[in-house]
């Protein structure tokens, strides 16, 4: 696999203060803004997610509003496909009908179907008719006893992988028009061994004849939340590096930031295997046991940067 990844731009997020000063405003030049400069810096795709956070309330009848105004002043400043990130299937029913297929580089994403998701046959089909690229969050799946969950094992993520994979083929959308997401967590607070997971099922997804075409992406700022300012940006780009070698060819990231893999020989490339190798559980250890000792080893990291 190749070390490079297609950039998904995530600036248009109320997550992001000048999205959310944007979308406050109804300020079109604010959006066409974030969409220009996301697109010379080389984003491949945009998100554009209006959607409420802890910090802003948003009905979807105001964001349904605003799409018909904010969806081609967009496209008149990029022709980067729009990655179309909200839960709801009237958002994205609302979305289609504005959206100039004429005037992007490639095909529209729906963002996306997971098991907790309401209404996924009408996202799938709506995918399908627009011929849209399409995300599936494989980091949740359905238990034995029928209950929605956290993907606890790679089993579980490519099961819930295969499964709808399997669903989207039938409603032909084949698997390059795919992107998984297996889910990532903050190293700061990883007890769990979500990132240890995140990357062994990158690699079982590459291994699996089924699945094979698929892309695979990750919400990248996740991953350096809780950590010193000046570390993040080299911990993103050294998360990159392991997850190309195993995989992953797309990620949904700030394209401010440098989204280019560091070399597999940098320093931090090996400290941070060092980190994660910590955080796999030894005979009779829980997840937790390996989850701080990882975190410790993480600590070091820091105490040896100061």
């Amino acid at each position: 696999m190749e070390n490079k990844v297609t950039v998904i731009g995530e600036l248009m997020n109320n997550s992001y203060g000048r999205a959310r000063k944007a979308w406050k405003n109804r300020d079109v030049e604010g959006y066409k803004h974030l969409a220009q400069l996301q697109t010379e810096l080389g984003a491949s795709y945009l998100t554009l997610n209006t959607d409420g956070t802890q910090k802003l309330s948003v009905k979807l009848e105001e964001m349904l509003e605003f799409l018909p105004t904010l969806i081609p002043a967009i496209q008149e400043v990029t022709r980067a496909p729009i990655s179309f990130d909200n839960p709801h299937l009237d958002f994205h029913t609302e979305a289609v009908k504005h959206y100039d297929r004429s005037k992007c580089d490639g095909r529209p994403i729906l963002n996306s179907i997971s098991v907790s998701r309401q209404d996924v046959d009408g996202m799938i089909a709506i995918a399908a008719e627009h011929q849209m690229n399409i995300i599936v969050m494989a980091s949740e799946c359905f238990k034995a006893d029928g209950r929605i969950g956290a993907a606890e094992s790679v089993d579980d993520v490519v099961g819930v992988t295969r499964h709808y994979v399997g669903m989207l083929n039938e409603a032909g959308i084949e698997n390059d028009r795919i992107i998984v997401d297996p889910g990532l967590a903050p190293i700061a607070s990883d007890t769990q061994g979500i990132i240890n997971l995140c990357l062994d099922s990158i690699r079982a997804i590459r291994a699996d004849p089924a699945l094979e075409g698929v892309h695979i992406s990750v919400g990248l700022s996740n991953f350096s939340i809780g950590t010193p300012q000046h570390l993040r940006i080299p911990l993103e780009r050294a998360f990159l590096a392991l997850a190309t070698k195993a995989g992953m060819d797309w990620v949904l990231a700030n394209p401010e930031k440098n989204t280019e893999p560091m070399a597999p020989d940098e320093t931090l490339v090996q400290q941070l295997k060092t980190i994660l190798k910590e955080g796999r559980p030894l005979e009779g250890e829980s997840k937790e046991d390996a989850g701080f000792r990882q975190i410790d080893e993480l600590m070091e990291l820091w105490a040896d940067d100061e």
